[in-house]
């Protein structure tokens, strides 16, 4: 018993073991791809927020470019014009929400101003050094005292002669622009030049500074804050300790912005990606579990059933005459099992009999089906040879009979051809101009199409040869047919019209297009037998986009049919002739 018992354990132990193992694989796999999609959506989520950003700035931009050319700025050399100019700049400022609005001259001198917050001279400043270049100055600021943020724009004023002579600058209240998008996103903050967080929508982080020697910010008074960095595959997990609004394992995302001379970056809790895992994990150990459960109580009786067949092998050896009659029982059933088998492989010989009559009765539909066209042809071409001879023009009607014979060695070629699709062969694949493919089947439809009024569209001079990996003959089918199912299509409308065009990409492959009413159902087109004709036309077998479809698969391409937004659209995918295929 104890030997028993021994095995077994080890058996129960490593299950456990592989499922714990498997459960694991499962939950790392799972992490990675919860923490992709995240990092796809925390990406979105800052440039949106970047965005946003970038855009509320752009108006005090604009602002400043619009506004510097104001009658109110030309009067600034005396005291009233200076004053009507600062009335001018409060009522700006006031109506678009700007901090402040002010003008100074060449020399960095604040002539008018709305408020005042630079100062009486920035000629020091970044910004208006860049304006007085000619160009548009931006900078952010934290202005003296530390606590109120603003963003600088600096649009030149040029004189009649072109040159600078002062800026009018646009300060923009950054606390208003963060009022918008707070608290409607992740953790986002911006950090400008010198590494301070310059904007953010959680409070707590503004004016931290940016560790250039680790990931990680310092607090405004240069404390290390807590943070161990981990990489997951290209992911980078913060594990945090900084604010209660902060999540503890963040992912960390950034971005840089160079329109506005800032950084954005993000941080993304990943306890939902980390609870996905777990719970697929979870799963996946129940599924083991519960198999290895079945398996164990399968084993359970097995061992229970070779047990009893043990005893009962031991009541065998004392009752020989139970074993005779027995033995005579089983003889009488592989008796009837013989019987049984025999008769099974003769329904299985009448279901292979059967099989290669309906083979055949297909295949001689087919034969109808190929021959049709030629036929019509031959028939058009002896009753041209005959008008012909009537007028006495001897030439035509031998082009006319030249034509037959042609026709009548195609008939060959396609009896050929289909025998030998019957025979489960193909003809030899070669190199085949399709261009040529493509007027031959046109000029066989030639006298259909004419007859019921559409119009084909085909410009084979647009192109030169293109050689696809096919055959000839086969190929010629495919586009007949294709040609006269679009026709057919279209025969209970007015405006009839056929378009065929070769597209030669990365992969060659030739359109058919109808203007007619479109596929009733695309993914049965191709099955033999189906068919949207009236019952008991004789062209409404629904075996020729079967054969088409057959015939391209032998060249190594493919045939499929798709609804436009007028009409069906047929695509004939082919190999290009390289020449390696002749070698």
């Amino acid at each position: 018993m104890i030997e028993t018992r021994h095995p077994r354990l080890a058996l129960v132990l490593g299950v456990a073991l592989a499922i714990v193992v498997l459960s694991v694989a499962v939950w790392s796999s799972a992490y990675r791809q919860a923490l992709t999609a995240l990092a796809e959506r925390s990406a979105s989520d800052l440039a949106l927020a970047s965005d946003r950003v970038s855009t509320q700035l752009q108006i005090y931009r604009e602002q400043a470019v619009l506004t510097v050319d104001h009658p109110a700025l030309l009067t600034l050399d005396n005291q009233a014009g200076r004053r009507l100019a600062t009335d001018l700049l409060r009522r700006i400022a006031d109506k678009t929400g700007a901090m402040d609005v002010f003008y100074a001259d060449a020399s960095g001198r604040v002539l008018a101003a709305a408020d005042g917050v630079a100062g009486e001279n920035v000629a020091a400043s970044g910004y208006f050094r860049r304006a007085m270049q000619g160009a548009l100055g931006a900078e952010p600021m934290v202005l003296p005292g530390g606590a109120r943020r603003a963003y600088f724009f600096a649009a030149p004023d040029f004189g009649p002669d072109r040159r600078v002579r002062g800026a009018l600058v646009v300060v923009a209240n950054i606390e208003e622009v963060e009022q918008t998008w707070r608290g409607s996103l992740p953790a986002v903050y911006f950090t400008i030049e010198d590494g301070r967080v310059y904007m953010s929508n959680r409070s707590e982080l503004l004016f931290w500074q940016r560790d250039e020697a680790a990931p990680g910010l310092l607090t405004a008074s240069g404390e290390q804050l807590p943070l161990r960095v981990r990489r997951i595959g290209d992911h980078q997990i913060w594990r945090l300790g900084w604010s209660p609004y902060l999540p503890g394992d963040a992912l960390h995302l950034s971005i840089d912005l160079p329109t506005i001379g800032m950084k954005g970056e993000i941080l993304v809790d990943v306890a939902p990606a980390r609870r996905l895992a777990w719970v697929q994990a979870m799963a996946m150990a129940a599924v083991c579990l519960a198999f290895g459960t079945i398996l164990f109580l399968a084993a359970e009786r097995r061992r229970t059933l070779a047990q009893a067949n043990a005893a009962l092998e031991l009541r065998v050896a004392a009752r020989t005459r139970a074993l005779s009659d027995a033995n005579e029982q089983l003889r009488r059933e592989v008796h009837e099992r013989e019987e049984a088998e025999a008769a099974l492989k003769k329904a299985q010989a009448e279901l292979v009999q059967a099989d290669k009559l309906s083979a055949l009765g297909q295949m001689s539909a087919g034969i109808s089906h190929e021959l049709n066209q030629p036929l019509m042809a031959i028939q058009q071409y002896a009753e041209n040879g005959q008008a012909f001879l009537a007028r006495g023009r001897a030439d035509r009607a031998a082009e006319n009979l030249n034509r037959i014979s042609q026709m009548s060695l195609r008939m060959a070629r396609i009896i050929k051809n289909l025998r030998a699709f019957a025979r489960n062969e193909s003809e030899p694949v070669g190199r085949v101009d399709l261009v040529q493919v493509i007027n031959a089947a046109a000029e066989l439809t030639e006298t259909r199409l004419r007859d019921h009024g559409v119009s084909l569209d085909w410009q084979p001079e647009a192109t030169g040869p293109v050689f696809a990996r096919g055959g000839d003959v086969r190929l010629t089918q495919v586009f007949v047919n294709l040609i006269n199912n679009a026709a057919d299509a279209m025969m209970d409308q007015t405006e009839r019209h056929i378009r065929i065009v070769i597209n030669t990409g990365h992969r060659l492959s030739v359109t058919v297009r109808d203007i007619g009413p479109g596929l009733k159902q695309p993914e049965k087109v191709f099955e033999p037998f189906y068919s949207t004709k009236a019952v008991g036309s004789s062209e409404g077998l629904g075996l020729g986009l079967s054969i088409s479809y057959g015939l391209v698969q032998s060249f190594g391409g493919n045939i499929r049919g798709t609804n436009t937004d007028q009409g069906a659209l047929f695509t004939v995918e082919l190999d290009y002739w390289k020449e390696e295929d002749a070698a």
